[in-house]
């Protein structure tokens, strides 16, 4: 309040402060001393008439509405102000700002050292009007409450007649213009008139507009119109506490006048200078040089300075205020090129960078994220093959509750067999339920984020984020850019994961997976695609074997019987049960048979995936084949070399092929290795659901629940699944 004058307010944003100040609980007094102020304007008891016709709206005006309108003045916030940790800042550059005002340094003025009146005048009219414009001016004045006004003047002489007058008065200009109050001072209008009248309408030219600040000091309000470079025509000391610019416009007409002058006010206003509003119109008056006023002369300080028209200038605020790097020459750096950014993962992704992480559901991308985050803060092996910098990693959980996301890291951590020794290198930012819009959540992290030291921002997943449409390029760019806005302004790397579009991928480009418009796998400097290997019966044979023979030595050490089997029986399922058979007894032989089944459904259960890379800044590194052991993916030893991505076409014959074997109601081997692989990989999440097992399957929920009834092996409750225990009663 403090801050805004109500001289310089129109009279709806008058009211708007009156409706906030109620609207706060405030008390009429508040806003009835503050319009005081302003004694031109003010009338006892009118607020308190006004303030009792404030009866309240379904949508009031707040206290918000004051905060906006001085931000709008150029008010840049309270001295000191401590933000709350749900404040917004945005540290982008607004729109129009070109100038500091907190960092001007004052421009002294030249004062005249000769004072000359009748020259001083005629060089404004030479610099403001051509010789046959007609010139409106006023030397007699009223007093009202202490203030001198003007009155409406005089029109009845063309700039060419009163230069001519002017040069013969001996610099007593009231021989010409008549006498004025020295208390007064006299006042000229600076747009030419038709000689019938002072008001809008009498304006033939709508040539310039007038700026005056006396909210600021006069160096810094000379410092701030020569800054911007305004295109004036004059400059002239208003022989008080403010300078008079004649700002060049050159509207057609009305309506554009008032477009302009309105940009025009904006940008000063964004620049520090706190304007008049009532000066917007084109007749207004102005101070007139070479007159005095309370014994303070009125004096021309320059004249055609700045733009040379309003098109330059207006074209030079745009250029230099679009926020955006200015371009360079190559030949000026060839010789002193600036460092890249350092790699955060060797061989895909620099500090600084972004990166996005794609796959369909059930890949195991949050944990994929969750053990980068780890291999950042401990500086060891991502995913057993790629090194990653050592340094603070901040991970965006917008997904899980906050317990499951704390259990999960702990998970992943003992699971990878890590020491936690930098623990303290990953902060968490549980988001679930109150995540925002990036565009909203930008501004936010950055504010939390600065100064922490991060070297990479982890968001999971995008689609709790997202804003607008996820197939619309446009709005999807604007999207990205807000990734943009952290990486620059934190100076880290941004990775973040997004899912598969519907069907099968393997025939798709790596890069064409992602769901939604191809900004996506566009706009990030590295682009990690995760697709899923169908393993043939070969492969789970394998799987089989091994597991069998991992459950028969860890029998055979626990009972004392290391000694009787070799490296190579421990590669045979066939041998290692003989020598089982040999040492051990009845009872363990069943204790055998048990952990055989279960270490045989974990091995089935486990899935196949191949990671392929997109990269900006990299070579394209060779497919690396992993095994998601939940909870954590595992680098393949070369079992999977030769396995194909399930494509479109294989994906349509394995449906047909499905359907005639269901058809005839028989438990096909495959069908039932399916749903167990299927119902193993869901319960990763926990509770297993017909829903999630179809999104596994690529199926129907009812065609899933109708396999699982074939089946016979699972227990259907509304749409929970379970897998029958021995003696179950349904």
């Amino acid at each position: 309040m403090n801050y805004l004058r109500p001289g310089e307010l129109t009279y709806q944003e008058w009211t708007s402060v009156g409706m906030g100040l109620k609207q706060a609980g405030m008390e009429c007094f508040l806003w009835d001393s503050w319009s005081a102020t302003d004694p031109g304007r003010y009338h006892q008891g009118e607020c308190a008439k006004k303030w009792e016709s404030f009866k309240g709206s379904p949508t009031p005006i707040t206290e918000n509405s004051i905060f906006a309108l001085a931000f709008e003045k150029g008010w840049s916030g309270p001295e000191g102000h401590a933000l709350n940790w749900d404040d917004a800042i945005d540290t982008r550059r607004t729109e129009g700002m070109l100038v500091d005002k907190h960092w001007v340094e004052g421009q002294e003025i030249n004062i005249p050292c000769v004072w000359q009146p009748a020259n001083q005048l005629i060089q404004y009219l030479e610099a403001v009007f051509e010789p046959t414009e007609i010139v409106g001016y006023v030397v007699q004045s009223w007093e009202k409450e202490g203030r001198y006004l003007p009155n409406q003047g005089q029109w009845d002489r063309t700039a060419e007649q009163l230069i001519k007058e002017l040069s013969k008065c001996g610099d007593d200009i009231g021989k010409v213009l008549g006498d004025y109050n020295p208390e007064a001072g006299a006042w000229i209008r600076f747009n030419p008139l038709d000689g019938k009248g002072c008001k809008n309408d009498n304006v033939t030219e709508y040539r310039f507009a007038l700026v005056e600040s006396d909210g600021l000091d006069i160096a810094t309000q000379n410092a701030i119109i020569h800054q911007l470079e305004l295109p004036c025509a004059a400059l002239v000391h208003s022989g008080n506490k403010s300078l008079h610019a004649i700002v060049r416009v050159d509207a057609p007409d009305y309506a554009e006048y008032r477009k302009r002058v309105d940009y025009l006010y904006s940008i000063c206003q964004k620049n520090g200078l706190i304007l008049d509003q009532a000066c917007r119109n084109p007749s207004r008056l102005s101070r007139m040089p070479g007159a005095v006023r309370n014994g303070q002369k009125q004096y021309l300080l320059e004249t055609n300075f700045g733009k040379s028209n309003w098109a330059e200038w207006k074209d030079w605020v745009e250029a230099a205020a679009d926020d955006l790097p200015d371009d360079e020459d190559l030949a000026d750096i060839w010789n002193n090129l600036p460092q890249l950014a350092p790699p955060l993962i060797d061989g895909i992704l620099r500090q600084g960078h972004k990166m996005l992480l794609a796959g369909p559901s059930k890949a195991g991308k949050s944990y994929a994220l969750i053990e980068l985050c780890i291999s950042i803060a401990e500086g060891t092996d991502w995913l057993g093959r790629f090194h990653c910098a050592q340094g603070k990693v901040l991970y965006i959980n917008l997904e899980l509750d906050r317990a499951s996301c704390f259990h999960r890291f702990h998970d992943v951590y003992e699971a990878m067999e890590i020491q936690p020794n930098h623990l303290h290198n990953i902060r968490i930012w549980n988001l679930r339920g109150a995540s925002v819009p990036m565009d909203k959540l930008a501004p936010k992290l950055i504010r939390r984020a600065a100064k922490q030291g991060y070297i990479a921002i982890v968001l999971d997943p995008i689609y709790k984020i997202l804003t607008g449409d996820e197939n619309n390029a446009e709005q999807m760019s604007k999207f990205c850019n807000q990734f943009d806005l952290v990486c620059r302004e934190l100076g880290c790397a941004v990775i973040y994961c997004h899912h598969h579009s519907k069907g099968a991928q393997g025939g798709k480009r790596s890069m064409d997976r992602a769901s939604g418009s191809g900004v996506f796998a566009r706009d990030p400097d590295a682009m990690l695609d995760m697709t899923e290997l169908e393993l043939t019966e070969a492969i789970q044979d394998q799987l089989k074997n091994k597991a069998a023979c991992a459950a028969c030595t860890a029998l055979l050490d626990k009972r004392g019987h290391g000694d009787e089997y070799g490296p190579d029986d421990a590669f045979s399922k066939t041998q290692m049960m003989n020598i089982c058979k040999e040492q051990l007894s009845v009872a363990d032989l069943r204790m055998l048979d048990v952990e055989i089944e279960k270490s045989t459904a974990k091995a089935l259960a486990q899935t196949a995936w191949r990671v392929e890379g997109t990269l900006r800044e990299f070579a394209r590194f060779p497919p690396v084949n992993l095994w998601f052991q939940y909870p954590i993916h595992k680098l393949d030893s070369g079992l999977l070399e030769d396995l194909k991505p399930e494509s479109l076409e294989q994906s349509r014959r394995g449906k047909a092929g499905a359907a005639k074997r269901w058809g005839g109601g028989e438990k096909d081997k495959k069908a039932k290795t399916s749903l167990s692989n299927a119902y193993e990989a869901c319960k990763i999440d926990g509770q297993v659901t017909v829903y999630s097992m179809a999104e596994y399957l690529d199926l129907k929920p009812d065609t899933v629940k109708r396999r699982l009834k074939s089946d016979g092996g699972y227990w259907i409750e509304g749409p929970n699944v379970g897998r029958k225990e021995p003696g179950w009663q349904g």
